[in-house]
């Protein structure tokens, strides 16, 4: 009884199945998956180079004293910012304000024997006429008078450097930044002038920030080749565009342009140091700070797929694929930035190749098998 209903069943179901699907099961092979597949989306996009650099001060100062002295006061706060001209030390004064008193009185002396010397040249003048006094006398009191004169001048010159060094006394901000911390304390004996002066602090300035990056010489090739052909301005003639960000940020939020490329590659490395500038207003970017910068490239004629048809074998990147025997066959390719929600393909992919843009998840779909194409369009994303 069992028997006799069961063999119709087998044939009804049986009957629902095609020939092909029949013998792969029967053979043990799981059906061709369904793919859907598109053509790669050809547009004119702006290639933007990405490199890694570190953020540096575009003005870096050691403070030194001019003068030595014992240090009295410290006028700042370690590692705040500061102004053009603020007092940040201030050394031991009283030597300084006696040389200057000094100095005064010796004007002040030498102006008073140039006062005497000018009365004798007077006396001598009226009494030339009346031959009392002989030329050589005259002449004489004349050249007293000139000696009196340079003296004063001297005496006024050591005024004007006793005054100055008095000024120096007071170390200032040479620059607007942000300052280190001290290097010496109040009450420590410091050493100035041009050799051997005790280094008291840095500053360094924070707006606006450089970039320093270095680009490989095949870069820097391309780059001349573009401005030469009139397609992309050259950094050297004007400020190229660039974009940067932090290492926790995705979005290149913050625009600045180059401003200084250098005079040869360096035959080490093979590379060229090229510096950006950007504003930093807020004093976020730090000097020291590692970034990635992005350097406009000019505009290319690009290939775009999703970047879920894209697979990782190894240390490459593949494209799936369908040929037209409807087998799936991986296309190693090398990409460049997402645009629009779209990944660009520098090479690899053809215009008439057919990308799988939806069932890669299916575990079975792989190079080598067989699919059921289905067909579908590539489209960027949607913006506001």
């Amino acid at each position: 009884m069992t028997r006799f209903f069961s063999l119709p069943l087998v044939a009804v179901a049986v009957a629902g199945l095609s020939f092909s699907t029949f013998g792969a099961l029967a053979q043990g092979a799981p059906p061709a998956p369904p793919v859907t597949v598109a053509a790669p989306l050809a547009r004119k996009v702006a290639q933007w180079d990405e490199y890694t650099g570190r953020f540096e001060a575009a003005s870096h100062v050691e403070i030194r004293a001019r003068v030595s002295g014992f240090i009295d006061k410290v006028a700042f706060t370690d590692g705040a910012l500061v102004k053009k001209g603020d007092l940040l030390f201030v050394i031991d004064q009283r030597p300084y304000r006696i040389a200057v008193e000094a100095a005064r009185a010796d004007v002040a002396k030498a102006k008073a024997q140039v006062d005497v010397a000018q009365t004798d040249v007077g006396r001598a003048n009226s009494l030339q006429q009346s031959h009392v006094l002989s030329q050589r006398d005259i002449d004489q009191r004349r050249a007293t008078l000139n000696v009196a004169k340079a003296t004063a001048l001297a005496a006024e010159a050591e005024l004007d450097t006793a005054e100055l060094n008095l000024a120096w006394t007071e170390v200032r901000a040479p620059i607007s930044g942000r300052i280190s911390d001290k290097k010496v304390d109040v009450g420590n004996l410091i050493s100035g002038g041009q050799a051997g002066a005790t280094l008291l602090t840095t500053i360094v300035s924070t707006d606006p920030i450089n970039f320093v990056f270095e680009a490989s010489e095949a870069d820097y090739v391309r780059y001349s080749r573009l401005a030469k052909e009139g397609a992309r301005p050259s950094s050297r003639e004007a400020p190229t565009p660039v974009q940067v960000r932090l290492s926790d940020k995705s979005q290149w939020d913050r625009t600045g342009a180059m401003d200084f490329l250098d005079n040869q590659v360096n035959p080490r490395s093979g590379t060229i140091r090229g510096r950006a500038v950007f504003a930093n207003h807020d004093n976020f970017l730090t000097p020291g700070t590692f970034g990635r910068m992005r350097l406009f490239g000019g505009d290319i004629e690009a290939l775009m797929v999703p970047d879920a048809s894209i697979v990782a074998d190894q240390a490459r990147k593949i494209v799936m694929v369908v040929g037209p025997d409807s087998k799936v066959v991986g296309k190693p390719v090398t990409l460049g930035p997402i645009i629009d929600g779209l990944r660009v393909v520098r090479s690899g992919l053809s215009r008439d190749d057919k990308v799988i843009i939806t069932g890669l998840a299916n575990p079975f779909v792989r190079p080598g098998v067989q699919v059921v194409v289905q067909a579908g369009t590539i489209q960027l994303a949607a913006t506001n």
